[in-house]
């Protein structure tokens, strides 16, 4: 079992944070896994995952999001309804990291997981609301498979090599903080030219 020094406690909760906004369950199914493995000491707060009833729903969750995932619409959908799931979720994780130490410690490590969850969320969402302007379904499948190797490998490095991650954690705030908001301007002109106009009279 390897023991979590500072930087990686600081990448992990960032990392848990970040992919709770793509793939929570996955988040909480991984991190339940390694520590019930015994690959890493993970901090107290985290060892409820590893408890065999959370990893069996965590698992279960993990198939549904799979499927619900890739089919045009219901993946919107699913967004929609897991913006007020993950965007918490990612802050609780975050600040578990930490859970022992300072109430100050604890509340700027859920406001850093709550504002990566945001932002992973909308980014994928935005993403995935462009993609399903689209009639065919391979860009929607392909880009969720992306996202289900992107949260694994994320949350795997951070473990592994902390430093790295962090490093391509900043890539992708930034790339976010530009594509969002041109993402929702596009998405929205898209709907705009779909709306059917009253018949004049």
């Amino acid at each position: 079992m390897q023991h979590l020094d500072t930087l990686q406690l600081v990448a992990l909760a960032a990392a848990l944070g970040w992919a709770s906004g793509l793939r929570l369950y996955t988040v909480l199914f991984i991190v339940g896994a390694v520590q019930r493995l015994d690959w890493f000491d993970l901090p107290q707060g985290l060892e409820i995952l590893s408890h065999p009833l959370v990893l069996s729903a965590s698992g279960l969750m993990v198939v549904v999001e799979f499927f619900a995932d890739k089919i045009p619409w219901l993946d919107s959908l699913w967004d929609t309804v897991h913006t007020f799931i993950r965007i918490p979720a990612g802050a609780m994780l975050a600040a578990s990291v930490i859970g022992d130490h300072s109430s100050a410690t604890t509340l700027a490590l859920a406001i850093m997981g709550g504002t990566l969850a945001a932002g992973s969320h909308f980014t994928k969402a935005g993403t995935r609301a462009l993609a399903n302007t689209s009639p065919e379904p391979f860009s929607n499948i392909g880009l969720s498979l992306g996202e289900d190797a992107l949260a694994t490998g994320g949350l795997l490095l951070a473990l592994a090599h902390p430093f790295i991650f962090l490093l391509m954690l900043i890539l992708f705030i930034a790339l976010a903080a530009w594509l969002v908001p041109k993402l929702w301007r596009f998405i929205k002109r898209r709907f705009n030219s779909f709306r059917i106009e009253d018949p004049v009279s």
